[in-house]
């Protein structure tokens, strides 16, 4: 059984510094895992490890740009048509993988995971060729610093996950950036102070986040806004589907929670047959003795 996990979310998030991560846990652990990039845009320089299918190696944002005198957002959507028309070549690079986690480091653009119908058609191929697919959607620490930001980033989630239709995990990223301590001084709190509960209100997005508390200094909302709050408050308490895991690449133990729930989701090895023992022979047991 062949799988694959496709890291999605916002421009900024830490995909490719996750997938790197993810890449040197599963050696670590002695299991084999590729990386494919699916990023018409990135640098080479930019992957430790040297991805084993690059859709540079078909069709490049630069390519586009200079050819056809698109911007870098026309000429991405130009690069993933054109996979789209040429899937064969797709299928054939994947073809040469078995057994293998396939780790595939997916752009920023949003819209790619709301509404472009290039990602579902590329999961829709892969579960033909039999790869179980998951994805994991990123957003980083900051969006905590802005209600109304880190709400838009629930509900962009919330249509990734919509439009997709897979297995789907949420991740905080950077919480490295977050701290409980004023004086913290390893200058961790870029992303803000937060205490352990209020965090637990946005790893499980409270939807009273968006009102507005008696007594509360800040400035007061626009009332036009009242009723569309109102509406997304609805929304998220409805259809409660997004949470959160929190990732701090700093720590082996929140990079395996992680990889962990990962395995959960697409079954790892469960379709797996068991091994049989080797032999024993005397020498087995001199570590015994």
């Amino acid at each position: 059984m062949r799988y694959a996990v496709l890291v999605t979310g916002p421009a900024g998030a830490g995909k490719s510094t996750f997938s790197r991560s993810f890449m040197t846990h599963l050696n670590m652990s002695k299991r084999t895992g590729h990386l494919v990039n699916l990023d018409p845009a990135a640098s080479s320089a930019s992957f430790e490890y040297e991805p084993v299918i690059d859709i540079k190696d078909l069709i490049s944002v630069e390519d586009v740009m200079n050819e056809y005198n698109y911007g870098p957002n026309g000429g991405l959507v130009y690069c993933f048509e054109y996979l789209l028309e040429n899937m064969d070549w797709l299928e054939e690079e994947l073809g040469g993988y078995d057994d293998d986690y396939l780790i595939i480091d997916c752009p920023g653009q949003i819209e790619l995971y709301t509404h472009h119908p290039f990602l579902p058609t590329l999961v829709q191929n892969l579960q033909r060729m039999g790869i179980r697919t998951c994805a994991v959607y990123l957003i980083e620490s900051q969006f905590m610093e802005d209600k109304y930001k880190f709400f838009s980033g629930v509900l962009s989630a919330m249509s990734a996950m919509v439009n997709l239709e897979i297995p789907w995990i949420n991740i905080m990223s950077k919480m490295d950036l977050v701290t409980s301590n004023a004086e913290d001084p390893s200058g961790g709190a870029r992303n803000g102070l937060r205490g352990r509960r209020n965090i637990a209100r946005y790893l499980d997005p409270d939807p009273l986040l968006l009102s507005f508390a008696h007594g509360d200094d800040r400035p007061a909302p626009n009332p036009r806004f009242h009723a569309l709050n109102q509406a997304i408050v609805h929304l998220i308490e409805d259809h409660p589907l997004v949470s959160f895991l929190p990732l701090d690449l700093t720590s082996p133990d929140s990079l395996e929670t992680v990889i962990s729930h990962i395995d959960y989701t697409m079954q790892y090895g469960e379709d797996e047959e068991p091994k049989e023992p080797h032999d024993l022979d005397e020498g087995d047991f001199q570590d015994l003795e």
